[in-house]
Parts: structure tokens; C-alpha cells; sequence
């Protein structure tokens, strides 16, 4: 799939069939009012998919809120979602209306929808049960508003339900209509179409002198295997914009990752992007920083969710091949910090099976 926003307008780039499945889609699944799960990976168009279906719907003369729940710590959500009462805690100086109230009678989009806490996820539950509001720092039930919810993830939930990292009534909850975004590498015959139109746009603001994308430029874009998707390609063509001071754009002038591709490595593969979880291990196994000092202090903050620790968790587990005591002195703890820890972990249920990883 490969959907741009426009200038002038929200449509759909391409002429291919996954396109043309993906409007009719989106026609159809916009006349109801029916809660929409779209799952894709990182940069095919998620929040475009959520934006279309909108646009077509009957609610679409009112307001489409996106909300990126991997963007802000749980209690900035919290608030970002519900809104709060003055004085609720510090900052609070005033009542702030949440997007679900400032969205009433239009749509919600959650994106990044994997990455919210399974406290989160219970508040979002209960909303979408009862469609009342209990705002930040509110006594008692709030306004019930009427919003339509659309969610995105590029994560498995049904994994994550596995792992206990995703509720499954909220799974059941969001996936009524269930739109998968596939990745450009599956309809490439749509990339010359997609190149041209982000030249135009960049072109314009830039004032460039590029015409054209030469024949063996074009061909070797289209060879390349794209896993950061629409949105790697879109970056691509506003970076030889901006470098490029000729009328054509040829293969050298293409960066060096998309020139050098391995052509037998161009089979699927899923973008992975760097996590919380991946900075965190890396600063205790690498930093040789305690899991106590590196770790615990964020996440009794609450600056980093349970699921970032879990993942960190899950990581030493790999590395150790399940052995707790193994995992304690990777993370830089004194032996007799290893029941401390995981009590820790139970109390806050970031303990993970040890055993899958024997």
C-alpha cells in the first residue's frame, strides 16, 4: 500500500491492485461506524488508511484527533486521552479537555496502539464499554461522549496476548474490521508513480531544478527492497532535492544504502525500530550502568512503561537462555540484590516465563 497526503487533498498513489483493493476497502468499511484495527509495518501509511476512512465517513465534517501512544509515558497519555482537572497534579494549572472529549462526534486515531500499558489499555476498555470520560484528578464519572476509535500497530497483539502484554476483551474490542497495510516492497509497480509525486512536492518548496529521475536511478529504486517503506522513500526523494543541482537525477546520486542493495537480500523483512527497551539494555550491558540505577528509577516514575521493562527483561533472557541469576549479573546487580530483584519484577508483573528460553 502507498498512501500520501497531498497538498490539496487525501488520496491513495498508485495504480496497482493492492491500491485499488485498499480504496475499495476503505469505501466500504467508512460508511459504517464500526471500530478498525489497521495493522502495517512502520511507514506504509497507517495513520493515511485512518485518515481516508474518515474523510469518507459521515463523521467526516468533524474532528480526527491521532493520538501516538508510543510517544508520551502513561500518565502524559492518560491526559493526552481523558484530559484532566486544574490542579490534578503539578503543571495543571487549568481543566484540559482530552481527544476523546475534543473529538466528540468525530474519530479517535490511536496510533502505535502495542506500545500502551495494560493499565492504559483497561481505561481505554472501559471507555469504549461505556463511552464516559473520568478525567485526570475527576471525582466520579464524567461526560459520555461519542467518538469513533480506529487503532493502528505494526506489533502481533495476538503475540502480545501470548506474552500477557495485550488484553484480549481490548483486542476483541478494537479488531472488528481488521485492515492490513502491506509493504511497498509488495507492489513496486507503484514506486515510479510515488517518486514522481514527492518530487513534485519537494521540487516546489525547494525550488530545485530536477525534471526528471533517470531510467537506471528509477530502475535502481525500484531494485532496492525499501524496509523503512513509503516513508523511507519519501525521505529519499527530499534529500536528493535538496543535494541534487542538476535537471536529472541519476544512479550516483541515489544514497548509498539504496545503491548498494544485495539483490538476494531482497526478500520480506519486517522493519524493526529502535525501542526504549533497546536503549535501556544497551546503557546496562554495554554502559556496565546497574539495572537499579539505569532502570528502576525511570520506571517507578513512570517514565518508561511496564512493557519497556519487560522487553529489557525479555532481552537478558536471550542472553542468559533463561537464567535469572545469569540476568542479575548482566545487569550489573550485587549477588544479593537477586531476590530483590525479582520480587521487583513480580510486584510489578514484569516477570517473564524463563523456561521459553532454555
Amino acid at each position: 500500500m502507498s498512501p500520501v497526503i497531498t497538498r490539496s487533498s487525501v488520496e491513495l498513489i498508485g495504480r496497482s491492485a493492492e491500491i485499488h483493493a485498499l480504496r475499495q476497502e476503505i469505501e466500504r468499511v467508512a460508511r459504517s461506524d464500526a471500530k478498525v484495527l489497521i495493522s502495517g509495518e512502520s511507514g506504509t501509511g497507517k495513520e493515511i488508511v485512518a485518515h481516508l476512512i474518515h474523510a469518507h465517513s459521515p463523521r467526516a465534517s468533524n474532528v480526527f484527533a491521532p493520538v501516538n501512544c508510543a510517544g508520551l509515558p502513561e500518565t502524559l497519555l492518560e491526559s493526552e486521552l481523558f484530559g484532566h482537572v486544574r490542579g490534578s497534579f503539578t503543571g495543571a494549572y487549568r481543566d484540559k479537555p482530552g481527544k476523546l472529549e475534543s473529538a466528540h462526534n468525530g474519530t479517535v486515531f490511536l496510533d502505535e496502539m502495542g506500545e500502551m500499558t495494560l493499565r492504559m489499555q483497561g481505561m481505554l476498555l472501559r471507555f469504549l464499554e461505556t463511552g464516559e470520560l473520568q478525567k485526570v484528578g475527576a471525582d466520579g464519572s464524567g461526560r459520555i461522549v461519542n467518538v469513533r476509535v480506529i487503532t493502528a500497530t505494526n506489533r502481533n497483539l495476538r503475540e502480545m496476548i501470548a506474552q500477557g502484554l495485550f488484553r484480549e476483551d481490548l483486542f476483541y474490542r478494537l479488531n472488528v474490521i481488521h485492515i492490513v497495510v502491506p509493504p511497498l516492497r509488495e507492489h513496486k509497480d507503484d514506486l515510479p508513480l510515488l517518486a514522481e509525486h514527492f518530487l513534485a512536492r519537494f521540487k516546489d518548496a525547494n525550488d530545485s531544478p530536477i525534471t526528471e529521475i533517470s531510467l537506471g536511478a528509477m530502475k535502481t529504486l525500484t531494485d532496492y527492497s525499501w524496509p523503512g517503506n513509503v516513508r523511507e522513500l519519501e525521505n529519499v526523494i527530499e534529500r536528493l532535492v535538496v543535494t541534487v543541482q542538476r535537471s536529472s537525477v541519476l544512479t550516483e546520486d541515489l544514497p548509498l544504502e539504496v545503491r548498494s542493495h544485495d539483490p538476494v537480500a531482497l526478500r520480506p523483512k519486517r522493519e524493526r525500530r529502535r525501542t526504549v527497551a533497546d536503549d535501556l539494555y544497551k546503557k546496562v550491558v554495554d554502559g556496565k550502568e546497574s539495572f537499579w540505577t539505569a532502570v528502576y528509577p525511570l520506571f517507578m516514575d513512570r517514565e518508561i512503561t511496564r512493557a519497556n521493562v519487560r522487553d529489557v527483561v525479555r532481552r537478558g533472557l536471550e542472553e542468559a537462555r533463561g537464567n535469572y541469576k545469569i540476568v542479575a549479573r548482566l545487569f550489573n546487580m550485587d549477588p544479593r540484590d537477586y531476590k530483590r530483584f525479582l520480587n521487583f519484577l513480580r510486584k510489578h508483573d514484569c516477570q517473564i516465563p524463563f523456561k521459553e528460553y532454555r
